[in-house]
């Protein structure tokens, strides 16, 4: 099982992890990610592309199962209006073995951040708004898994 998800609907962290649950692996990774409120921040909003988005996404999910033997991956990104605490991004992954659960669920959280195109604004308490320019803490993240030889 992948899926890739983009929604503006909420998701549920736990259904997503019963699913991978039931797929019979021994070990199931996840990450969530949720909206900070750093700075006075009141809103965050999302826009993608859905032409680029969801294949994108696809890519790097369908990339994971064949670097690691997972038995299921899910990666759900929200867009929209989003508030500080609200959940914005999940990643889950099933295999086998923990380490090959973890390992994918690190790189697909990497990827997701790098190689899919969000576009992010964020309006603070004092009115200011601006547009997230791009993380070179994030490209470093996701070089580090085309260093590695598998």
């Amino acid at each position: 099982m992948i899926e890739a998800r983009v929604q503006e609907a909420p998701f549920d962290a736990g259904a997503e992890l019963i699913r991978l649950d039931t797929l019979g692996g021994g070990g199931v990774a996840s990450f969530t990610g949720l909206v900070r409120g750093d700075g006075g921040l009141t809103e965050f909003f999302l826009e993608h592309h859905p032409g680029m988005t969801q294949p994108a996404m696809q890519a790097i999910a369908e990339a994971a199962t064949q670097r690691w033997p997972l038995l299921g991956a899910i990666l759900i990104h929200r867009v929209g209006t989003l508030r500080p605490g609200d959940p914005i991004v999940f990643v889950g992954t099933a295999s086998a073995h923990r380490a090959a659960a973890l390992e994918a669920c690190a790189f697909l959280i990497d990827q997701l951040k790098t190689d899919v195109p969000f576009w992010k604004r964020e309006t603070f308490a004092d009115g200011a708004a601006h547009w997230v320019e791009r993380q070179a803490a994030d490209d470093r993240a996701a070089a580090r898994w085309h260093d590695r030889a598998e």
